[in-house]
Parts: C-alpha cells; structure tokens; sequence
C-alpha cells in the first residue's frame, strides 16, 4: 500500500504570510540604500514605496487571517526602523546632504526619532484598532523624504519659484521637523475607511481618493506635495484645536468601533459569568493560531 502523499498545511501558510510582507519590506529598505548610494534616487524612491505598500498589507492580511501576535507587531518595527528611517535618511544624504561635513548629523537625528517612535507606539497602539496615530507614522515620514527627488525632476518644480529656494537649507529643516512631528503628540488621521454615511466620512473620503488619484495620475509631481499637505494637516488641526481648547480629553488613539466591541464583550461576561472563554486549539501565548510567526496590526496605515 502506498504512502498516503502528506498535504501542505496551509493554515501555517497563511499564519505565515503576513511576516513575509514583512520581510519583503526589509528587502526594498535595504535596496533603497543600495540604489541611493549608486545614485540611482529614482529607484530608492520607489522602493520606499514599495516598502509602504508590502507594510501596509502585511497589517491587513493579519488582521483578515486573524494571524497576530506581539512577534509580528515587534518585527514590523524593526523592519520600519529600516525602511523608513534608515533609508530615507540615507537618500537625502546621498542626493542633497553629503557636501556638508557635520550633515550626517541630520541623519542621526532623524534615524533616531523614527526609532523612538517606533518604540513609543509599540507601547501605546501596537496591535490595537486605529482611527489616529500619537505622532507622525514613521512610514508617511520616509516615503515624505523618499519623493522629494521625484518632485525636483518636474516642471512644477523647475519651472516655478519653488526650484529657486535653498533646499541645501530647506531639506535639513524638513528632516528636522518631521523628526519632531514624530515623536510629538501631534494626532495624525489613518487612512478612511471609503464610505459616504457621515458628513466627516464624506470629506475624509473624498479627500483620501483625490490625494490617491492625484498620485496615480503623476506620481512624480503629485506625491511629495500631497504628503507635505498630509504632514502638515495634522500639525495645523492639533494647533487650532489647542487654541480653541478642544482637544481630545479621553484617549484619543483608541477606535470608537473597538471601545464598543469591548463594551459588549464585557457586558456578555458580566451577565453570563459561567461562560468561560476557551483558548483556541493550537494557541500560543505570543498570540496568534500557531505561535510568534504572526502578527495583528501595525503602522501599516499612513
């Protein structure tokens, strides 16, 4: 009799799914630094954003698969610190900073925030519901960075007043002020969930599929200045909420939709107190159906 052929278990190919996004993230930031040091600023920039998109999916697929646990949420981080602090740091010293002996500095600096950022919201959001994020994700930072040499080879640029500024002067002051705004306690928006059923999720709608469409149809022109705008909505929205004292009292980083969740779950609980919750087979304490290789959610979102 033969050997019954044994079958691929395809729910760890799935828990394992997400953690490849990951490391294909990894494999761009590192390219990105590859391409930068060649002088090839084009590429770099893709691969920055490319290494956003791969961040964004693997978020999303561990949250579809239900594939998440702390291993995941902490290897999404180191990962990040590459693509979106390293990387974009070492583009613009490649292509703008590197006449400056003490530019390097800048760099540190802005590796350094990212970091720390990244640091902060493991603790504060790390695997948890998002409608905002404490600080400017560190993604929409280094993809920020990444495009402004797409943005210089335009004619928008060229051809206006804007090619006639010190950027030599300018572009360390940017890196400076992103590097703040990420370890600031400026709230940023994720990115809307399309649907036209509020006013606010109309214009937030709205506003997210012109910025994409804008980016699809010249990404070379549109994408640095959207991003500045993004940058700078939130740093504009904080202020006048401080000014006319309406910021958030409670926690601002928690999702409504999971306060309720919560809120139900603990009703249940309290009324049915016999039922006890059963650990999934398989389970690990790290979370997730089949232990560390997974991972819930991220700043995969900016």
């Amino acid at each position: 009799m033969r050997p019954a052929i044994p079958r691929p278990d395809m729910r760890r190919a799935v828990v394992l799914l997400p953690n490849g996004f990951t490391l294909g993230n990894l494999f761009f930031g590192v390219f990105a630094i590859v391409s930068a040091s060649r002088g090839d600023f084009e590429w770099a920039g893709w691969c920055v954003v490319l290494g956003g998109v791969a961040d964004a999916m693997d978020g999303r697929i561990a949250r579809m698969t239900r594939t998440g646990s702390r291993f995941g949420v902490e290897l999404d981080s180191l990962v990040d610190a590459i693509s979106f602090g390293v990387a974009p740091a070492f583009i613009m010293y490649f292509a703008v900073l590197n006449r400056d002996n003490l530019a390097w500095l800048i760099c540190f600096i802005y590796i350094a925030c990212a970091v720390m950022r990244l640091a902060r919201f493991n603790i504060e959001q790390g695997g948890r519901a998002k409608t905002q994020f404490h600080g400017l994700p560190s993604p929409a930072a280094g993809i920020t960075l990444a495009t402004y040499y797409w943005f210089s080879q335009t004619s928008l640029y060229t051809e206006t007043m804007v090619s006639g500024w010190p950027w030599h002067t300018v572009l360390p002051a940017v890196m400076l002020v992103l590097s703040f705004l990420m370890i600031s306690h400026v709230l940023y928006p994720a990115p809307p969930n399309i649907n036209f059923r509020k006013p606010s999720s109309i214009v937030a709608s709205l506003a997210f599929l012109i910025a994409v469409g804008l980016v699809v149809i010249d990404h070379r022109r549109y994408a640095f200045p959207v991003l500045v705008l993004y940058v700078g909505y939130g740093l504009l929205k904080t202020f006048l909420l401080g000014l006319m004292d309406r910021l958030p009292s409670a926690d601002p980083l928690l999702d409504d939709d999971a306060d309720d969740d919560f809120a139900e779950r603990q009703t249940e609980l309290a009324e049915h107190p016999h039922r006890e919750r059963r650990r999934p087979r398989g389970g690990s304490p790290l979370g997730g159906a089949h232990g560390p290789f997974t991972r819930e959610s991220d700043e995969d979102d900016a």
